[in-house]
């Protein structure tokens, strides 16, 4: 098993990607605590898998310290920590329309979540000189277009600081890792990504559905969109010990919507 023995910490557990990693570390049997702000979710997920559910806001510094440090005097570490948490924020409106705190929200809120759950684990890993931090981005960090300036400028936010963490922490074992996917359709139906892409889907005069097949079939590659289970899976393999000269990357899984 890749994780076994491995104490794992997802922030924002119960969303799409969040449970769908909490599941693939369950099963590679890591031990899995999952921290979110909504109680009944965490539960309907730790249900089907073992796991330690706590209600966290992951915006909250002094919250979320308090509970890496609960972790770590439980199971005497920290090995691993994902930040899945989603954001709720404006999507396709044109800069003339767009206002500066609809902007600057996901800037704020995104990046100020990732500096906190990263400094929480990092205090542990540290002394234990090992570890494995996870962010999550899109292609957004990359792409040029209309109506995804303030989340776009978040991505690539996300991507340079998971690089500059990776030199902050590397000399004391600890590893980062950046996982891009592109639009996962099958999230719509428990996430947050429905409302964001729908400012897009309506200025388009058409459906998310129908906008994502689109895209999957004229702006990847592979001719289709990345699913849960391929970003849970590759994210069980970067935390994992066969991962273990992979740090400061930005993990490509867009199906192909960009190329390195």
């Amino acid at each position: 098993m890749l994780l076994e023995g491995k104490t794992a910490v997802i922030y924002g557990g119960a969303g799409a990607i969040g449970s769908a990693v909490a599941r693939a570390f369950a099963r590679e049997r890591a031990r899995v605590f999952l921290a979110g702000r909504t109680r009944t979710t965490l539960d309907k997920i730790a249900r089907e898998i073992p796991a330690d559910v706590a209600q966290v806001d992951a915006l909250d510094e002094k919250a979320v310290a308090e509970h890496a440090d609960a972790v770590a005097a439980k199971t005497g570490r920290i090995d691993i920590a994902l930040n899945a948490v989603g954001i709720p924020h404006v999507q396709g409106t044109p800069l003339a329309e767009l206002g500066l705190q609809d902007y600057l929200h996901p800037v704020t809120a995104y990046t100020r979540t990732n500096f906190i759950t990263a400094r929480a684990v990092a205090r542990h890993m540290v002394k234990q000189r090992a570890g494995v931090i996870l962010t999550l981005s899109t292609p957004g960090s990359r792409m040029s277009g209309v109506g995804f300036l303030g989340y776009g400028v978040t991505c690539a936010a996300i991507e340079a600081f998971s690089r500059l963490l990776a030199g902050e922490l590397g000399e004391s074992g600890v590893r980062v890792v950046c996982l891009r996917p592109d639009a996962i359709p099958e999230a719509l139906a428990v996430s947050h990504a429905r409302k964001v892409f729908q400012g897009f889907a309506e200025r388009a005069g058409t459906r998310v559905e129908a906008m994502l097949a689109e895209r999957a079939r004229t702006g990847t590659l592979l001719k289709r969109l990345p699913t849960l289970s391929e970003v849970a899976e590759f994210a069980a393999f970067a935390a994992s010990d066969r991962a273990g000269a992979m740090t400061g990357a930005i993990a490509n899984l867009t199906c192909g919507s960009l190329v390195d």
